[in-house]
């Protein structure tokens, strides 16, 4: 009698052994998908990753507290509103409350594809405040798109949080 209990002790617990087993290889075949279904990008500029990425509201916070002459490095994750129609050689990101960032891309270096607006961009870079004239406030728009009336009717310069890209990752759909 005590040879069967203990078969059958033993027995229980080989098969409970057993079900862990599956379910952890379960768990790591669910892991290994996930992992698979990470975020694929296409890369402009320099080489960058989706690491230490901060949110459209921590940039404008740290826009916020910038004065004109200050400069910052960050990488930031947004949406693209607007790309200039010309060559693509500037972008604007969405920093909510209809604020937005201006970005221009390191020496000219690179472009970005102009039918992205509404997709999400990383860039990393330099953000910085400048006072931008009338006369370049007028080019951003006519690259834009705007009417000439639309044009003519700027007349002051304007506070701009812009930034300048080493890198942009676009994520793809």
């Amino acid at each position: 009698m005590k040879y069967i209990i203990l078969i059958f002790a033993l027995s229980l617990t080989l098969f409970s052994c057993k079900d862990n087993k599956e379910q952890t290889e379960e768990a790591v075949a669910v892991t290994e998908e996930i992992v698979e279904e990470k975020t694929q990008y296409q890369t402009f500029g320099a080489e960058i990753t989706d690491k230490d990425v901060v949110g459209q509201d921590v940039m404008m916070a740290k826009y916020n507290k910038m004065k004109p002459g200050d400069t910052t490095k960050i990488k930031f994750i947004a949406n693209v509103k607007k790309v200039c129609q010309k060559k693509g050689c500037w972008m604007r990101l969405d920093l909510g409350d209809e604020a937005e960032s201006l970005v221009k891309f390191k020496d000219y270096g690179f472009f970005m594809p102009m039918d992205i607006a509404g997709q999400e961009v990383i860039v990393k870079g330099k953000a910085f405040v400048e006072e931008t004239s009338v006369e370049d406030l007028k080019h951003f728009a006519e690259d834009g798109g705007k009417t000439q009336e639309e044009i003519d009717a700027i007349t002051e310069s304007e506070l701009t949080y812009s930034f300048i890209s080493e890198g942009v990752l676009l994520v793809e759909k």
